[in-house]
């Protein structure tokens, strides 16, 4: 089980109006563990009436520097109002190692040429990407989408790598709510407006690699139009920060379990854990009751924190954003989204 260290704050920026930059200290005696590459991420833990909640936030911060995690407040958001809004310098969070599935291999990242294509909050973990890219020496192109320049995050920021780094970087503000000089830089990243950048600004298949992160939408736009523009799948990263669709309906193959529960087999840390949970909920949900120290995080289907291995049995997974194909064929699951089936399933977190 990956612990969680109590972490001071050492610095929280404001970023925009609804925005802001948390800055953790972390003890000698921890800096080995909480080394980080870029695009990874960090989970935070808080308790709110006896109720545990945690959130990840992708690192903004380039490789070897303190960790940062960048947060914008969402609508009746418990964890981001309580960062941007309450949070100050010298408070106390409880914070996971770095982990994460958007971790390029580093050897991507000292050469070549590279797209990172953001929006809103997406643009955290590029920044890590960016600054790790420009320091080697690559060149980066990146398509930042935002509602107007006043949203920006880390604009002063970016400004300051576009004067360091000069022609190594071409940085490209599109913005939904303000007009820009430039036509094709006022409006949405869709799939209609990408297809034109990715042609006339920026042309997909000159890059090595492409990175996205933002949510669902840009995302799936985005991987559609450089699949038509001819590049390969597999030099395509994603993450998701939000999922703004929600999930298909279950459709079990097979008769619906009998009864209303599933014997449930959990594997964690070494440790065995059998009961008979619920069939209607997920198993990470209903194995929660058995064993309090289940790794998750986002409960999406987003994050991958949750991943095990389904070792006997079988489970519907309802969606899947952070496996690979050939970790599902596999038998991987995400169990925040997967319901148990048949008699039996046993899921291995260790695997």
């Amino acid at each position: 089980m990956v612990a969680f260290h109590p972490l001071r704050v050492r610095e929280v920026e404001s970023l925009t109006d609804d925005a802001a930059a948390v800055t953790f200290e972390v003890p000698a005696d921890l800096a080995a563990e909480f080394e980080f590459v870029p695009g990874q991420s960090l989970t935070l833990r808080r308790v709110v009436d006896g109720v545990e909640h945690r959130r990840q936030y992708s690192i903004s911060a380039p490789a070897g520097a303190a960790p940062r995690v960048g947060v914008r407040e969402i609508p009746d958001g418990m964890f981001s109002r309580w960062l941007v809004r309450e949070v100050r310098a010298g408070d106390e969070i409880e914070v996971q190692a770095p982990g994460g599935r958007f971790c390029p291999d580093p050897a991507m990242l000292e050469s070549g040429r590279h797209l990172c294509i953001a929006a809103g909050s997406g643009i955290t973990p590029m920044l890590s990407v960016a600054s790790s890219v420009l320091a080697s020496g690559g060149d980066v192109t990146l398509l930042y989408g935002n509602r107007t320049s006043s949203s920006v995050m880390f604009a002063e920021e970016l400004a300051d790598l576009k004067n360091r780094y000069g022609p190594q970087l071409q940085l490209v503000h599109v913005l939904s709510r303000e007009p820009r000089d430039v036509e094709l830089f006022s409006g949405r990243l869709d799939a209609e407006r990408l297809g034109r950048l990715l042609t006339l600004v920026a042309p997909a298949a000159t890059f090595d690699h492409v990175w996205l992160c933002g949510p669902h939408a840009m995302i799936e736009d985005a991987r559609g139009v450089l699949g038509d523009l001819g590049v390969a799948a597999e030099r395509v990263h994603f993450e998701l920060f939000y999922v703004d669709a929600p999930p298909p309906e279950l459709h079990r193959p097979d008769a619906e379990v009998s009864g209303e529960t599933v014997e449930v087999t959990v594997v964690l840390d070494g440790l065995t854990t059998t009961a008979p949970l619920p069939a209607d909920q997920t198993i990470l949900d209903g194995a929660a009751a058995m064993r309090s120290d289940l790794p998750f995080a986002c409960k999406g289907g987003v994050c991958g924190t949750c991943r095990a291995k389904v070792t006997s049995g079988a489970a519907d997974m309802r969606r899947n954003y952070a496996l690979e194909p050939a970790e599902v064929e596999a038998g991987f699951v995400l169990t925040c989204q997967s319901f148990p089936t048949g008699d039996a399933v046993t899921v291995d977190f260790d695997a």
